[in-house]
């Protein structure tokens, strides 16, 4: 069947997906940073993350399995015990820590539920800097409970010495209340073709974000694809150009594809073919197509477009 004309979900026939699929790597010693800078790793984390060098990243977004069963390419990641997931968490955390360089930054993605976990967890590691909670508006919600929106980035560190560039990250605006000065000249706000902005500081609550859909060029058939304007938002304010960013459940793609389009280097796992192939087929297109969906000129719009 084809696709309607606005449809521009990704699709990869069998052919494709192991040509592209065949362009990552798969370690089985360990190996130098040189070796790993912008490379997919196709394999499991868990062991993948043993051959890796020590203190080569400067920043790890990590969007792992929430304790829910859900399918990925085929396998089931099953929900477990609470306690049964604090310990899979902690089993591939706790080998990451000797990557990170002394001043790297770390978000790791959650839903509420799985949520209560991060923190008491990661907190073994590294320092807690603070809890981003953005609005997921998707699905048609439940009959007998709250619709789920909510899902939290935890922001941690490794040390005191870290990169956060504000400027980078800072969102226009619509002013509502436009003052003036004494001499009529516009307060902490320009007019621009009649539109009345201003770039304010992010706070820790986005409602900013629209996520991947099929009328959106990055969209893929990954279940739980995040946003690449939220990665944006994460690398942006804690890189800086030509550092290395490490995502260790890559998924189809979106923090190596987005770190790529902003001037980093990037580290992905990710353990399915499926996925691997969008990855690589995205980074590919990633050369010639730089543009990230609500972000414009150096400045993230308050709602996608």
């Amino acid at each position: 069947m084809a696709k309607a004309p606005r449809n521009h979900t990704l699709e990869l026939k069998p052919r494709q997906m192991s040509r592209y699929a065949a362009r990552a790597i798969k370690l089985s010693t360990k190996v130098l940073p040189e070796s790993v800078k912008d490379k997919v790793i196709w394999q499991d984390a868990l062991r993948a993350l043993n051959y890796l060098p020590d203190q080569c990243v400067d920043l790890m977004i990590v969007d792992p399995p929430y304790n829910l069963t859900k399918v990925f390419g085929g396998k089931q990641f099953k929900a477990m015990d609470f306690k049964q997931y604090q310990k899979w968490l902690d089993s591939w955390l706790k080998k990451t820590v000797r990557l990170l360089k002394n001043n790297a930054s770390i978000y790791i993605c959650s839903d509420w539920k799985t949520s209560l976990a991060i923190p008491e967890v990661a907190g073994k590691y590294f320092i807690l800097r603070n809890r981003i909670s953005w609005e997921r508006e998707k699905g048609r919600g439940a009959s007998n409970n709250w619709k789920n929106c909510l899902e939290d980035i935890w922001f941690f560190t490794k040390s005191d010495d870290y990169t956060f560039n504000l400027d980078a990250v800072k969102i226009m605006r619509k002013v509502i209340a436009p003052y003036r000065d004494t001499n009529g000249k516009p307060k902490d706000w320009e007019d621009k073709s009649g539109k009345k902005t201003r770039l304010t500081a992010p706070s820790n609550i986005w409602t900013d974000i629209s996520i991947p859909f099929w009328s959106m060029t990055e969209n893929t058939p990954h279940p739980t694809q995040k946003p690449e304007k939220l990665i944006a938002k994460l690398v942006l304010a804690s890189s800086n150009l030509g550092d290395l960013v490490f995502d260790p459940f890559l998924g189809s793609g979106t923090t190596a594809v987005t770190a790529k389009k902003l001037g980093r280097h990037y580290l992905g796992i990710e353990r399915e073919k499926e996925y691997v192939a969008y990855a690589e087929y995205r980074l590919e297109k990633a050369d010639t197509d730089k543009a990230i969906q609500g972000y414009t000129d150096g400045v993230f719009k308050h709602r996608n477009s």
